[in-house]
């Protein structure tokens, strides 16, 4: 077990269950999930005035959703402030963004990201959100490998 997780697991396990402890709260609370892709495009209604960022979906649900997204930014900031090293990676930047772009059209492709089928999609059942994961998992197996192969 070592070996799979040499930092230890237990923060593992501590995040899995406070992300799910808040996606449940969530849901029971106001009947919505609490996918980050949403999140995203809600948040672009503050400032964009497209036609498809101003539909009620996304005005309505705007204001707990940028609070939502703001909670990440600050969860990280706070990780860093108390790790006192922040991480780095060798990953050139070029492909960060790649990614991020490939990341963020698969996401709305599949109508929600990782999060929302993931987490919230399985929870509640959902055949599309299951299939989804699916979809999710095989390309990312196919994606490691072909890394793995060409680098």
């Amino acid at each position: 077990m070592e070996a799979l997780f040499p930092n230890g697991w237990a923060h593992y396990l501590a995040g899995g269950l406070l992300l799910g402890v808040g996606m449940s709260v969530l849901f029971a609370a106001t009947g919505l999930i609490g996918g980050m892709s949403t999140v995203f495009t809600t948040v672009w209604s503050f400032f964009s005035q497209a036609p498809y960022f101003r539909e009620a979906r996304f005005l309505s649900s705007r204001s707990w959703r940028l609070v939502y997204a703001g909670g990440l930014v600050g969860g990280a900031l706070l990780w860093l402030a108390m790790s006192g090293e922040p991480f780095v990676t060798g990953v050139p930047a070029w492909r960060l963004v790649a990614g991020g772009f490939i990341a963020g059209f698969g996401a709305r492709l599949s109508n929600g990201c990782t999060a929302g089928h993931g987490i919230c999609g399985i929870a509640s059942l959902q055949p599309a959100s299951m299939l989804s994961v699916l979809i999710f998992l095989a390309t990312a197996m196919i994606t490691a490998r072909a890394v793995a192969a060409f680098g």
